[in-house]
């Protein structure tokens, strides 16, 4: 029976004002992240015990006991939200947080106004769209600011260059330098890595990939050859036809003849 899969989803959240309103020790089934806004608190899990103030985040994992509470002297107001979803693990992963150390020190931003409202039960599929979307931004700026690059798999690399030459081939002044400052590795690093993925260079794949392109437009639609030759990178068409003819033994003239359907 195939699994099923859980999408990602935001099931709650709020805004917790200045108080003493404490809670734990206990454990939830779901992940719950905390963005402090202004003022002190602690955090006590596994042991080990987080002082915590404006600017710091928190994430609560599931089955795993926590005791939180406000300092005293200057409690704190902080906003959170409840998620689920199969890819909250991996993205989490991605991040410096982990279950013995949950915590994170102030963002270079305030990330207040990130943090999603949860749909309501009777949402529209446009409200809950837009909710995830809301849910992926904030995430998206946790996987920036605290990243785990240790736990990137060197093939990974590989995949995010491949993956920018597919988005970005179509750019006449796209260059190996933007590969390697999308994917933010050492260059010479990620040149090896890439040769020993894919057994090409960089710059061999995004000719590779613009020409299996230009063959695809050729065979199947109505487009001139200037066209094309623009549409996948090229602005001179000259140039275009005899890096064609390198890669394929035919002009893009001939291999539209023998291929056009």
């Amino acid at each position: 029976m195939k699994p099923i899969h859980h999408p990602l989803v935001c099931i709650g959240n709020g805004h917790k004002p200045p108080n003493l309103h404490k809670w734990g020790p206990g454990v939830r089934d779901l992940y719950a992240f905390h963005y402090i806004v202004s003022g002190k608190g602690v955090l006590e899990t596994r042991g080990s015990s987080f002082h915590l103030k404006a600017g710091d985040s928190f994430v609560i994992y599931p089955d795993t006991e926590v005791y939180y509470y406000p300092d005293l002297s200057d409690p704190w107001a902080y906003v959170w939200l409840e998620i689920k979803g199969d890819e909250v693990p991996d993205l989490l992963s991605k991040t410096q947080f982990t279950r013995d150390r949950p915590v994170a020190s102030a963002a270079p931003c305030d990330l207040t106004a990130l943090y999603p409202a949860a749909p309501n039960a009777d949402a529209k599929p446009f409200e809950r769209i837009r909710a995830e979307s809301q849910l992926r931004l904030l995430l998206s700026h946790y996987l920036e600011y605290y990243p785990n690059e240790t736990t990137i798999p060197a093939a990974d690399y590989a995949i995010m260059a491949k993956q920018f030459i597919e988005h970005h081939y179509w750019k006449a002044n796209l260059t190996v330098t933007d590969i390697v400052n999308a994917v933010r590795l050492e260059r010479s690093y990620l040149f090896r890595l890439f040769k020993d993925a894919t057994g090409m260079s960089l710059l061999r794949y995004l000719t590779d990939y613009r020409i299996q392109r230009a063959c695809e437009l050729l065979r199947t639609s109505d487009l001139s050859i200037k066209s094309i030759a623009y549409s996948v990178g090229y602005k001179d068409q000259l140039y275009f036809s005899r890096v064609f003819k390198k890669a394929t033994s035919y002009t893009p003239s001939e291999y539209m003849t023998l291929h056009h359907g």
